[in-house]
């Protein structure tokens, strides 16, 4: 009798909807969208990673959520203190909205299960250790993510 349940357990598991999202910034508009579908999809009974590669990867780090920017985009960019300037505008509308810092998206990401990993070929070449980053953070090379995405209904790079 245990043999049929551990099969309907193995198909229940297999047929569980999975969603991927890549991270490859470590701006406002490259963080906050990744965490957002994946709680979304989270809520919806899906499995939810988002995997955090190359600039992305620093949203992971210890401390590194409170330095997260507002990329400007085209000439304003190079404008000396244009992105901090727009960066503390995007704070302010966030928080008039009553969206949660990115350090509180990460944690409710967390608590709602999404599996937040970091890619071993940029924590390698960026000389980064485990302990470098937030609790909770996997590290999974880009062929282990690979197998996850082919099993996965939906896949996003952000």
């Amino acid at each position: 009798m245990d043999a049929p349940k551990k099969n309907t357990e193995e198909r229940t598991a297999q047929m569980t909807e999975k969603a991927t999202f890549i991270c490859s910034r470590d701006t406002l508009d490259g963080v906050y969208p990744p965490l957002l579908l994946a709680v979304n999809a989270r809520r919806l009974g899906m499995e939810a990673t988002i995997f955090f590669t190359f600039m992305g990867l620093n949203a992971l780090r210890k401390g590194w959520a409170k330095k997260i920017k507002f990329q400007m985009p085209g000439f304003m960019g190079a404008i000396p203190g244009m992105a901090s300037m727009a960066t503390g505008m995007m704070k302010k509308k966030v928080e008039k909205a009553g969206i949660p810092s990115i350090e509180d998206m990460m944690d409710m990401a967390q608590a709602e299960g999404v599996k937040l990993v970091a890619c071993k070929m940029t924590v390698d070449m960026m000389e980064l250790s485990e302990d470098a980053f937030i609790d909770g953070v996997e590290i999974m090379t880009a062929e282990d993510y690979m197998k996850l995405a082919k099993s996965a209904k939906l896949n996003m790079f952000i």
